[in-house]
């Protein structure tokens, strides 16, 4: 499993779960695309299903995919089959929206791995952690947020934040809030390592 951002120094991956979701993932991709980010979107396979269209946006525009699930269960109850199964079916939703995407990352909703690190690296996905989580699934405003990401990032630190599972404008606000920051700061935005 990786937590790390690529490259040395004072780098820093965004990574994005439970979309996609529009009006905020769209919102969110504006703010990448003006300030040149790119980041991991991690889909949750019944939001893909809703809204491919937002799927072929986040690819179109250079962003890496990341397998989130079916249904955003907690994937270590299931069975080896059934979370191979899931993974499997989320996989194919999203190529069904983005025939030629590159699927990178598996990243298990709630943190609760059970065995699914293995069977993601079965099927291709590198386990993608992270250093801290924003905690942004209760919102308590942009400024708030911005402010733990200035408070809790550390060199190599890839930050969990969401674009879905609810209004999620004020991380939207967080982020282009804090990126020119970073920027004047010296600081390198890069995707999360990949191993193997």
């Amino acid at each position: 499993m990786v937590d790390t951002a690529r490259g040395h120094g004072n780098v820093v991956s965004f990574t994005f779960d439970d979309g996609p979701n529009p009006p905020d993932t769209l919102h969110l991709l504006a703010v990448l695309r003006k300030n040149h980010v790119k980041a991991v979107f991690c889909l949750v396979g019944d939001q893909v299903k809703a809204h491919p269209e937002v799927v072929r946006r986040i690819a179109a525009e250079g962003h890496t995919l990341c397998n989130h699930s079916l249904h955003h269960d907690n994937l270590s109850l299931l069975t080896p089959e059934q979370v191979t199964a899931d993974l499997t079916e989320t996989s194919t939703l999203i190529h069904q929206a983005v025939p030629w995407a590159n699927i990178a990352y598996f990243r298990a909703p709630y943190g609760s791995w059970g065995q699914s690190p293995q069977i993601a690296a079965d099927l291709g996905m590198q386990p993608l952690g992270w250093r801290f989580d924003i905690e942004d699934w209760v919102p308590p405003g942009a400024d708030v947020l911005a402010q733990r990401i200035r408070d809790r990032l550390t060199p190599g630190a890839v930050i969990l934040m969401h674009d879905g599972g609810g209004d999620r404008s004020q991380t939207v606000d967080a982020v282009a809030q804090v990126i020119p920051e970073l920027r004047a700061q010296g600081w390198r935005l890069t995707l999360p390592l990949r191993r193997g």
